[in-house]
């Protein structure tokens, strides 16, 4: 791990050691008066940023979570050129993060939101292209089938969106389903959609291969909490850690996750709530192969109630979650001990949809959160009154896979000021 460096010096700008900042944009302010360019404001103008990256001096910035979306956010920034410090208060994947655990599934079926197939296009492209570099076996592509019910509006609605974008992807009734994985029962299924090219990725050891790469590519790491700094002139200068240091930087990445919205009350709040999910693993049947990775591919069942699982694999269990919001809670000092009633719903529906399981004994569980926004819309944007803050997050259960192709477009709008409307804090 790369050694802390003081942040004594953030004073001056990086890669001069001469000039102050704040002299260095007065004479380009007076250089573009001269020219009749747009003026740089204090509190930093949509050229700014865009100006600062492409200038001979690096643009410092620090990316607040070491999770999905501010790990891959700091990837971005330190292969563009940028100076970044990437902090997290216990480290990148860890228990109390919603980037946590061991899996998560990545699929394209993403009903009417055609900027999610497409995201996840990409992010199909840089999961793989990341996993080939780093020889780590990231994404593992068993499949995926999505069980449709009667209402089966979503899935009709995402067909033209995968075929638009690219997806392969395979229609089935239920009796072809049925003679392919006779090890699930179809009742109640209507239809399914497999896409032979999606599957699982390794939740934990993602966040941690990409913390590693940030660092080996220059990039510096700091396991400390935040907070953050006060907004003046239309700016926020710094922010304070853990360790009693203060911070400064050009710009500033807030990918929280569930703490977004306390450290940030009065523009977030209960735009970022942490509700309570409880996961288990199952021990399949001694011997029997039906439920591990290679016989049976990731499958989510979208029916009254939403169940989801990734089948045995790396001599874990089989797992299952249940995709309902549960309760609110504080992710920092909740309990993790899963509940009663969640194991029961949950043995009560591998023993219906997948007979064979009936009675498999619990192996493994996990209390994790999701981070949900209002509209299960990711957040992307500047913060309303310091220009150079932008906050990520909302990723809502479904986030992430999207971490690579988000961190590319979080480090767009950081360095280039090219915004995505679909994630604006204005829609609400």
């Amino acid at each position: 791990m790369k050694k802390v460096k003081s942040s004594g010096s953030c004073g001056k700008l990086a890669g001069t050691g001469k000039q102050p900042r704040r002299e260095f944009l007065k004479s380009c302010a007076a250089l573009g008066a001269t020219l009749g360019l747009p003026t740089l404001a204090a509190g930093r103008s949509a050229l700014s940023a865009k100006t600062l990256s492409t200038s001979q001096s690096k643009v410092r910035v620090a990316v607040i979570g070491a999770g999905a979306f501010g790990g891959w956010t700091a990837l971005h920034l330190q292969r563009r050129g940028a100076r970044v410090t990437l902090l997290d208060a216990w480290g990148p994947g860890n228990s109390r993060a919603s980037s946590g655990g061991e899996t998560r599934v990545i699929r394209s079926t993403y009903g009417p939101d055609a900027i999610y197939v497409r995201m996840v296009a990409r992010a199909f492209e840089l999961w793989r292209e990341a996993q080939e570099q780093w020889k780590k076996p990231l994404f593992h592509p068993s499949g995926v089938l999505w069980m449709a019910g009667k209402k089966d509006e979503y899935e009709k609605a995402s067909l033209p969106l995968m075929k638009e974008a690219g997806v392969a992807f395979e229609i089935w009734a239920p009796a072809e389903a049925a003679r392919r994985y006779p090890q699930i029962n179809f009742e109640g299924v209507e239809w399914a959609i497999y896409e032979p090219g999606a599957g699982y990725l390794m939740a934990r050891e993602a966040c941690a291969a990409v913390m590693e790469a940030f660092v080996r590519e220059g990039g510096e790491y700091r396991q400390a909490s935040v907070e953050p700094g006060e907004i003046e002139g239309g700016e926020m200068k710094s922010v304070r850690l853990s360790d009693a240091s203060v911070l400064a930087a050009d710009q500033f990445v807030f990918a929280c996750g569930p703490w977004l919205g306390k450290l940030f009350p009065d523009v977030i709040g209960k735009k970022v709530l942490a509700t309570r999910q409880e996961v288990f693993y199952f021990g399949p049947p001694s011997g029997d192969p039906r439920f591990a990775e290679a016989a049976l591919p990731v499958w989510i069942d979208n029916g009254e109630h939403i169940f989801y699982g990734i089948p045995a694999n790396r001599w874990r269990g089989f797992k299952v979650a249940d995709d309902t919001r549960g309760p609110e809670v504080d992710p920092t000092s909740q309990e993790r001990t899963p509940t009663a009633a969640a194991l029961r719903a949950a043995r009560e529906y591998i023993g219906f949809r997948f007979p064979g399981m009936k009675d498999a004994p619990l192996v493994e569980s996990r209390v994790c959160q999701y981070e949900n926004s209002p509209d299960t819309r990711f957040i992307l944007d500047r913060h309303p009154r310091a220009a150079n803050v932008i906050l990520l997050g909302g990723g809502s259960g479904h986030g992430f896979k999207h971490g690579p192709a988000l961190g590319e477009m979080a480090a767009k709008l950081v360095l280039d000021n090219v915004a995505e409307p679909f994630f604006r804090l204005s829609r609400f």
